[in-house]
This record gives C-alpha cells, sequence and structure tokens, in this order.
C-alpha cells in the first residue's frame, strides 16, 4: 500500500513559507499588525482574482483551491471588512471580467483597475479605520515582464486610485501580489503607511498574508533585489531584451554589487531589507581566519523588541580590487534565526571557505588564468540584516596570490565589447571598461574529444530496471539493451497534456511507451517549479 500523505500538513507548510517570504519595506506608525475588530476597507482590483503563481508551464497548474487575500481576511472574522467597497468591485468585475487572453502566452500582466472617485473614498473613509489596497501582477513563461504600464510600472490608473485612497485614509497599506519587484517610485508620491511585497504564495497565499498582517507571523522576508528609484539606474537595462545579442556589459556588478560599488545614492530599498515588528541587535562575537578554513564567525542575535520575531543575518564580503577588480560588498552567508521571544538569544557561527571569497581570472591578469584566486590585499568581512547596514566583523590581510581552485576555459564571449571594472582612482572606487577576453578555444571540439563512447547495443537481454537496483546487472548492461528510438522517447517524454500522468502538470517521461513499460521503466512525472518571470534585476 502507498503512503498516506498528510494533505493538511502541506497545507501548513505551505502557508508557513509563504508567509516567512512576505517582505515588509514600510510600516510607518505601526500601523500593522492590524488590530482585532478594526474596520478595514479592501481597495484594488487584485482582491478580486489573487496571483497564486506566474504563468507559463509551471503555472498552469490545477489547484484544488486558491484562498486570496480578501477571502483570508474575511474568512478570519477577525476584522469588520467595508461591504460597500466590496460591492462596488463585484459589480464592476461583472462589467469587467477576468481576461485570460486567447491561448499561451496571452494573458496580461494585469486586469483592469477600478476607477476611484474621491467621494466613494471619503465615504468608505468616514466608514472605516484603515485601507487595504491590493495591485496584482502576473508573468511567466513567454510573457516576461518588461518596463512598460502594467506591468514593472503601475498604470495610470492604479497610481490615481491609490493617490485617492492614500489621501482620504490618515493609514493605508499596500500588498503587492507579484511574482518580482516592480518600479517603486509611486511609493514617495503617495505616501501609503505600509508596504509589503506578499509575493505570489500559492494556494494557501491568502491565508500567509493573514498571518502576517494579523501579527500571528512576525514579516521576516528579506528582498533578494536591489530596489532603485528607476529602472534606468541599473547598469543591465541598455544591454537588456535585444532579440539580437545581449553583451553582459556590467561583467560581476549585478545588482546590489553595481549599486554597492558605483552607485549607493540611486538606492531605494538595499538588497536584504526588510522589516519586523520588533527590533533586532546584532553583536559581533569571534573572528577567525586561516588558509586551510576560511573565515570562521560568531555572531549573536538579541530580540530587544516586545514581540517575538525571526531575524536574517547576511554576511558580505569586501575584497582588494587588485588586478581583477571587485564589487565593494558580496554576500558570502546568511542564515535566519529561530523564532526569539523578546529579551532571547540566539549564537550562530557562519563558515565562509576560501572559494566563496574568490575571484575568477579569465583574462589572465593574475597570471593564472581561467582559475579561482585571492589576491594579495586586505580582506573585509561585515555582518548585519542587509547590504547597507552591515558592520565591520573582522579582517585578515594575504601577503601573496592564492590559487583557490584551477579550472579551463568553457564558452568564452566571440564578440568583442568592453566590461565594467573598478580600479583605485584618486577618488577612490572608480570605473573603468576594458576589452572582454575572447574565446581561445573550440568548446565544441573539447567537449567531443571528452564525450564518453556509446554502449554497444545488445538489443533486449530480459534485464529489467529493478535488477540494476537489486544489483543483478550494471546500469550499463541495462542500458545497452535500450535502442537509440528507447533512448530518445524515454528522455523526451510527452507533454503537459499527456494522460499518462496527472493533467496539469509539466509532462511525463520514462516509460511512456510499451516498449519502455516491458523493461520495468515506469512512466515519472515532470514537475516543473514556476518561478515568475522577472525583468533583469537582481
Amino acid at each position: 500500500m502507498g503512503k498516506i500523505w498528510d494533505i493538511e500538513k502541506f497545507k501548513l507548510s505551505a502557508r508557513k513559507a509563504a508567509a516567512e517570504g512576505i517582505v515588509m519595506l514600510e510600516n510607518k506608525d505601526e500601523v500593522l499588525p492590524l488590530k482585532k475588530n478594526e474596520k478595514i476597507a479592501v481597495f484594488g482590483r487584485a482582491q478580486m482574482n489573487y496571483y497564486k503563481s506566474g504563468t507559463g508551464s509551471g503555472g498552469m497548474v490545477n489547484a484544488r483551491y486558491v484562498v486570496g487575500i480578501y477571502e483570508a481576511l474575511e474568512n478570519s472574522k477577525k476584522y469588520r471588512l467595508n461591504k460597500n467597497v466590496r460591492k462596488a468591485y463585484e459589480e464592476f468585475v461583472k462589467e469587467n471580467p477576468f481576461d485570460m487572453g486567447f491561448g499561451w502566452a496571452t494573458e496580461p500582466w494585469f486586469q483592469k483597475e477600478m476607477p476611484l472617485t474621491y467621494e466613494f473614498v471619503k465615504r468608505a473613509a468616514a466608514e472605516s479605520d484603515k485601507a487595504i489596497f491590493i495591485i496584482g501582477r502576473t508573468a511567466g513563461e513567454d510573457q516576461d515582464n518588461k518596463a512598460t504600464e502594467g506591468s514593472y510600472l503601475l498604470t495610470k490608473d492604479e497610481i490615481a486610485s491609490l493617490k485617492v485612497v492614500c489621501n482620504a485614509f490618515k493609514q493605508t497599506i499596500v500588498l503587492l501580489n507579484t511574482g518580482n519587484i516592480i518600479d517603486m517610485k509611486w511609493v514617495k508620491q503617495c505616501k501609503p503607511s505600509s508596504v509589503l511585497y506578499v509575493w505570489q504564495g500559492g494556494q494557501e497565499g491568502g491565508n500567509a498574508v493573514l498571518d502576517v498582517l494579523s501579527g500571528d507571523v512576525n514579516p521576516s522576508g528579506k528582498l533578494s533585489d536591489t530596489i532603485a528609484y528607476d529602472i534606468q539606474d541599473y547598469a543591465s537595462t541598455r544591454n537588456f531584451g535585444s532579440d539580437k545579442n545581449n553583451y553582459q556589459e556590467e561583467d560581476i556588478y549585478v545588482g546590489y554589487r553595481y549599486f554597492e560599488t558605483f552607485e549607493k545614492e540611486k538606492v531605494l530599498y538595499p538588497f536584504g531589507y526588510g522589516l519586523s515588528y520588533t527590533s533586532f541587535d546584532i553583536a559581533l562575537g569571534d573572528f577567525s581566519y586561516d588558509k586551510k578554513d576560511g573565515v570562521s564567525l560568531e555572531v549573536l542575535v538579541t530580540n530587544t523588541g516586545d514581540r517575538a520575531g525571526k531575524e536574517v543575518v547576511q554576511i558580505y564580503l569586501k575584497a582588494p580590487l587588485g588586478k581583477l577588480g571587485k564589487a565593494s560588498r558580496v554576500l558570502c552567508g546568511f542564515a535566519k534565526t529561530d523564532n526569539l521571544e523578546p529579551g532571547q538569544c540566539q549564537k550562530m557561527l557562519f563558515y565562509i571557505p576560501g572559494y566563496w571569497m574568490a575571484s575568477y581570472d579569465d583574462s589572465g591578469d593574475t597570471g593564472h588564468k581561467s582559475s579561482y584566486v585571492l589576491e594579495e590585499g586586505i580582506y573585509t568581512i561585515y555582518a548585519g540584516s542587509d547590504v547597507r547596514s552591515a558592520k565591520e566583523a573582522g579582517e585578515f590581510k594575504l601577503d601573496k596570490l592564492e590559487v583557490v581552485a584551477e579550472c579551463e576555459e568553457a564558452y568564452a564571449p566571440v564578440d568583442k565589447f568592453f566590461r565594467l571594472k573598478a580600479e583605485s582612482g584618486k577618488k577612490g572606487v572608480e570605473r573603468v571598461y576594458e576589452n572582454v577576453p575572447l574565446r581561445t578555444l573550440d568548446p565544441n571540439k573539447k567537449r567531443n574529444e571528452r564525450l564518453p563512447k556509446a554502449l554497444k547495443y545488445t538489443g533486449d537481454k530480459g534485464y529489467k530496471l529493478v535488477d540494476v537496483a537489486n544489483n543483478k546487472v550494471s546500469l550499463e548492461k541495462f542500458i545497452a539493451q535500450l535502442s537509440d528510438h528507447d533512448l530518445v522517447t524515454m528522455m523526451r517524454g510527452e507533454g503537459m497534456c499527456s494522460p499518462k500522468v496527472t493533467a496539469g502538470i509539466a509532462g511525463a517521461y520514462g516509460g511512456v511507451t510499451d516498449g519502455l513499460l516491458d523493461f520495468g521503466i515506469p512512466v515519472v512525472v515532470c514537475v516543473k517549479v514556476q518561478h515568475a518571470a522577472a525583468v533583469h534585476l537582481e
């Protein structure tokens, strides 16, 4: 008898994971968490269609249910929701139903927003204590985001409605039901009290948002992106999205590595940033370095607030510029604490091997081409709750270059272009451009020379796959029975509509033919992990 899965436990795990990933960027005057029985008016078209995931083959799955944000708030019975506002959205959706698009990858990134008059919102403000405004975005396979209204940018209708709500209500909470970061200039324009990225939380996403809004879960998510003032501030923007070629002129200076090195003033929310309902003290303990084990660092985290919560300690490296040029900060370790009660402490130990701190020399400037090296100079380690607030934890000095790993050239560029590099100048770190090292060998030739020899086809010898598991025959002898057609069919499988497996998943592979089944090869379900297609930010 097969294993009986406890679906209720899976639900709780999904809900917990979604809640822990929520990132709170603003929380003025402690507008959150919500107080029990508060009167809440929920605005935004996305309250009618919560995005559990992005689109594409990973997002087009059969879900037994999806809990949206409004439904979770309503079902909790913890708050008094403004029914007049909700009714207005229900009527609007009748006239403006959800646009699914026509065919593959045609679902729009957003749904039409309901225009709001100041009179309507003012009445809602008189009836309610606080406002929640939900902004929704989807994206996915063949429908990547673009720097256009309704995708990376808010639409004119969304900005107008958000301004009206923020002006009419003393306290407005904005929830971003998106799979990626979006333009955030509107935060300074509209001045909401609280802003949270609640992402696309799956089937239990609405309940996860409820847990954070209510304070049952203290937000502990951190930004995995740098949010700059404008998309043009990202070094990668001008070389992104061409249908002919894309040159990574920014080289290693991507996302926070670029901003912390060259453009710190362009950052609105730094990499690793995220607020909590409580406060933490991060104290730095013992620090040591040796050539064999790398860096060892002790950090003591104390909850100094009045609510239980978790903190994420992040470790960053500043390496000497040397001949290769380095980013001013590089993430080299992070960990989340347990749920700490007020006054509770937790000791955390970090081990950073030399490989994580090394730089790859693709040019040979250090004399060790295609190798990871630690150049001579001072290496400084920082620890904190985000890249900008991290404090110096210790340093070590190398008197000479160390080769950490010798590698070989793989797929170097074939077209000439210039790449960004940090060098020491009169005013500190300066940006320069150098020729990118080009390919010096044929990778296809190297691949062909190293391909293992094909097994000689033997035909059916009566071996089954289970015989391999039982050590009755080697895997090589089992595989030699399969024809080229068998091998190709086994690996290619069938598409996401295959009746051989659960409908709605990414497809089937393995024993998809009678011949393969005769060899004891089962049909295997291919579950594709969906990641929302994001713009080019790190």
